[in-house]
């Protein structure tokens, strides 16, 4: 029996606009209301996606939100942590190293704030990203050893193709890399994906992976898209991806999301 549903945000949830529909929010607000779980997994902190999560109401004692792509599971009401698992700043010397001899940009991200590499070529992520999130520029040398969530590398998509094809094997091998959009690529902790996150909060509630839908359309919800009992992938996902859900919906822009549960739920 569905309990939770589990939702990427960027080309799945939100159209092109940024936005969630008001089709989508209407159906994700009513199964909300009859006691399904409804969770939003995200690559940003909880401060980035926050009027999302106000605008499904999901600000009630037991909503919590994926964020930094499984690294952390937080309690929206009153950011109390359920799981947290980060990384140390030696973590990212190796990607760092490859960064600066390719001219390459990169941010670090701790689980609050941004920062951009200064000693590195310019950065597109804020950009991209277009949310609050606070960007501090800082040299690499210059950041205190405490715990980080990631690194990004934001480029052009064809920058990002060459950097993937280039990138050393003992890169690849220390981190979990993946795209999570044409522009993004993301530097994680080896092990760590969205599916970790989601196990963690589905032991909270006495819930396992038969319990769950997942919706998605990246490399970084390829997860959980396999460990739930359905993984639905948006229309405008790429082909492997599409190869790896149970079924596909429409695309973000023809409201995907709600199109398969008002079906699935349709009783």
């Amino acid at each position: 029996m569905i309990q939770m549903i589990a939702l990427d945000l960027d080309n799945t949830l939100l159209n092109s606009h940024k936005e969630i529909s008001p089709r989508n929010e209407d159906i994700l607000k009513r199964l909300h209301s009859q006691g399904i779980k409804i969770v939003l997994c995200t690559g940003r902190p909880i401060n980035a996606v926050w009027p999302y999560i106000e605008q499904l109401g999901l600000t009630e004692g037991q909503d919590y939100t994926i964020t930094f792509n499984g690294a952390m599971v937080i309690r929206n009401r009153d950011k109390h942590l359920l799981f947290k698992k980060g990384l140390k700043l030696k973590d990212f010397d190796l990607v760092h190293k490859f960064a600066k001899e390719n001219d390459l940009p990169l941010d670090i991200l701790d689980f609050e704030k941004v920062y951009e590499l200064t000693d590195l070529v310019k950065s597109t992520y804020k950009e991209v990203l277009n949310s609050d999130l606070e960007f501090i520029n800082a040299k690499f040398d210059d950041l205190s050893d405490k715990e980080y969530s990631k690194a990004i590398m934001s480029e052009q998509s064809a920058k990002l193709d060459w950097a993937r094809d280039h990138m050393p094997e003992a890169v690849q091998n220390h981190y979990h890399v993946v795209r999570s959009q044409p522009k993004i690529m993301e530097f994680i902790q080896n092990g760590m994906n969205k599916s970790v996150g989601l196990e963690q909060l589905l032991k909270h509630f006495d819930l396992d992976f038969d319990n769950l839908i997942s919706f998605g359309d990246a490399e970084n919800d390829i997860e959980m898209l396999k460990s739930a009992q359905l993984g639905i992938v948006m229309d405008n996902a790429k082909d492997n991806i599409k190869a790896i859900g149970d079924d596909v919906t429409l695309n973000h822009d023809q409201d995907g999301v709600a199109d398969y549960l008002e079906k699935y739920f349709k009783d």
